[in-house]
């Protein structure tokens, strides 16, 4: 009999995250250190991708790689991808975490829709979807390899659904098209991905509704009353998740959109 532990187990498998030291990133990585996974943790600012990395080799007794880098520019992606593949290590699971969600002081980002600028829209799809693509693309050899690969994208709620514009009156919170088109692209770039690359590597996504990071109070409290669970998600909530597809637990799962909404999409 396969036992649960030994269906779970990434002893000896190495995984690389990007954005690697955001919120939902760091939950991840300290999931799949637990599990026994050598991590590459990649992100723009050294400092606290070094710190993170110190502190999850040291809990967990894995090699931790930071790797600096800015996801919106090929030349530095091309140098990680060198990176990972010159250092002969291997590699069984990609994270595709990173995304560019802009800020209310950007630029064409958080304004009406006929004021959401191109530049924004190009960089949010350079992001969120052409680095999924790259990192994908040549890095799936190594995925291959090993036997067990496994890629996993990270999108959102609004990459399948239509916004509800009341949660955001009163607001200055934003819901551009750029990020809604990129993840909704990203998860049909997980379907195409899925039946690409089978039988060798199995490529899965993870759909998070809406965590909770301080919004303000009428945003939070409109959201939680459409939401099944009655409450906002916690980075907690996404550690079984990329446990599951990053495991052989989901061996014989691929090309699956995974809600992580507290039931927000089943109405």
């Amino acid at each position: 009999m396969t036992t649960l532990s030994h269906l779970m187990s990434l002893n000896g498998r190495r995984a690389l995250i990007t954005g690697g030291a955001g919120h939902i990133a760091m939950t991840m990585a300290e999931t799949l250190a637990e599990l026994g996974a050598d991590l590459i943790l990649v992100d723009r600012e050294a400092g606290p991708l070094n710190i993170l990395a110190a502190r999850l080799g040291e809990a967990w007794g894995v090699a931790v790689s930071p790797l600096v880098c800015d996801l919106e520019d090929q030349a530095a992606r091309e140098s990680v991808i060198g990176q990972v593949k010159a250092e002969g290590a291997g590699l069984d699971i990609l994270v595709n975490n990173a995304a560019f969600v802009g800020t209310s002081g950007l630029e064409g980002w958080g304004v009406p829709f006929e004021e959401q600028s191109l530049e924004t829209w190009r960089r949010a799809m350079e992001v969120n979807l052409t680095a999924a693509f790259h990192l994908s693309q040549r890095l799936c050899p190594l995925l291959r390899a090993r036997g067990h690969g496994s890629i996993i994208n990270i999108g959102s709620i609004y990459g399948e659904l239509g916004p509800d514009w009341s949660l955001y009156e009163g607001t200055a919170m934003a819901n551009p098209a750029a990020y809604a088109a990129s993840k909704g692209g990203l998860f049909q770039y997980t379907r195409w991905l899925a039946t690409t690359l089978a039988p060798d590597v199995r490529v899965n996504a993870i759909s998070p509704g809406g965590v909770a990071r301080d919004q303000p109070e009428c945003f939070v409290e409109k959201y939680v009353a459409r939401t099944p669970m009655r409450r906002m998600a916690v980075e907690d909530d996404f550690r079984g998740t990329a446990a599951y597809l990053a495991s052989d637990a989901s061996a014989y799962v691929t090309g699956q959109v995974l809600r992580v909404d507290g039931g927000w999409g089943i109405w």
